[in-house]
This record gives C-alpha cells, sequence and structure tokens, in this order.
C-alpha cells in the first residue's frame, strides 16, 4: 500500500495507508466522494487511487451543512472530523450520499482529550468509546456494515508507548443509509 503512496511522508504514513486500505476495500474506486474537512494531504492520497474528491470549504460544520445535505457524492468520507464537532448527529442526519466512511479517535483511559487552548477549532469535544459512536450512527439512520480499531505505536519507551502499542486509538466504520 505505501508503495502507491505519493504524499504525507512522516509519523502519519501507516494511518492513511491503513485508512485508505479501509476506503478501498469499503467502495472502490472509481467513486465520487464530498471528503469533509478542507483539502488536505490525505485528500491528496484519495485522488491519487482514483477517487474523484472534493472536500467541503472549512465551515462550522456543526452551524452550517448545506454543502453536505446538497452534495450528489457517492459516499462522504470524515476521517478525525466528528470529534471537532459538538453535535456530530445533525450533520450525520443531514447527509443524502448512501455511503459513509468515517474514523474518530477512541477515548483512552490513560490519555486527556486533546484540547488546544490557543486554537478553538484544534479541540477534541467527543473522543468516542466504539458503542458510543454506534449508537450515534444508527440514531443518524446508518447501518454499519463494517469497522476495524487501530493502535497509533510510537517510538518511544514509557508506560504509555507501550500502552498505545496494544490499545486501539482508532476506530473506522463503513456505513449505508437505512
Amino acid at each position: 500500500m505505501s508503495g502507491n503512496s505519493v504524499t504525507n511522508p512522516g509519523p502519519h504514513r501507516a494511518r492513511f495507508d491503513r485508512t485508505l486500505a479501509f476506503l478501498q476495500s469499503s467502495v472502490a474506486p472509481p467513486a465520487k466522494i464530498l471528503d469533509l474537512g478542507i483539502d488536505n494531504p490525505f485528500s491528496q492520497d484519495m485522488r491519487h487511487a482514483g477517487y474523484e474528491v472534493e472536500n467541503t470549504i472549512g465551515q462550522d460544520l456543526d452551524d452550517d451543512f448545506e454543502q453536505v445535505a446538497q452534495s450528489d457524492a457517492d459516499i462522504i468520507t470524515a476521517f478525525e472530523i466528528f470529534e471537532h464537532l459538538v453535535a456530530p448527529y445533525n450533520v450525520l442526519k443531514a447527509i443524502k450520499a448512501p455511503h459513509l466512511v468515517a474514523t474518530v479517535p477512541l477515548k483512552l483511559w490513560f490519555v486527556d482529550a486533546y484540547w488546544n487552548e490557543e486554537d478553538p477549532w484544534d479541540r477534541h469535544y467527543h473522543e468516542f468509546e466504539d458503542r458510543q459512536f454506534d449508537m450515534v450512527l444508527e440514531k443518524a439512520g446508518w447501518t454499519i456494515q463494517h469497522k476495524e480499531k487501530w493502535t497509533f505505536p510510537v517510538k518511544k519507551i514509557g508506560f504509555r508507548p507501550l500502552l498505545r502499542n496494544i490499545t486501539p486509538r482508532y476506530y473506522a466504520v463503513y456505513c449505508t443509509r437505512v
């Protein structure tokens, strides 16, 4: 997989490759995607893999999900987006596309939720338990077809790094509309 990757070098490469493999196993290219979040290196990875990708324009998706509701995309993707929303249910309910592929960070008992005091957009209002995210998806009208959990290993020594090697950090879902 990483042999096909041309962007995103660095510490997140393994997670990006895993996410792309999950997307490809869920909905094969070519397909039209609306990716929630501004254009980013992973958007380029999806394009390189053969998907037609449009991104949202940076609007606050808690208040403005018109672009999402009016999209004619085959798939909505949301990779580490829903934890930044106060009310992810609203945008999940507004999606008209028949497919959703999303990842969220899982709540870890040994680490506080991410919170950047300097930047109000760079905060996690939620770090989900998998069953909690499942409930929100189902309530918004989605049926989970496939799901996976991933660890995020770090190359450091210590108790927390050891836990990161064995404790799932990310949760990926592929859903279809009920």
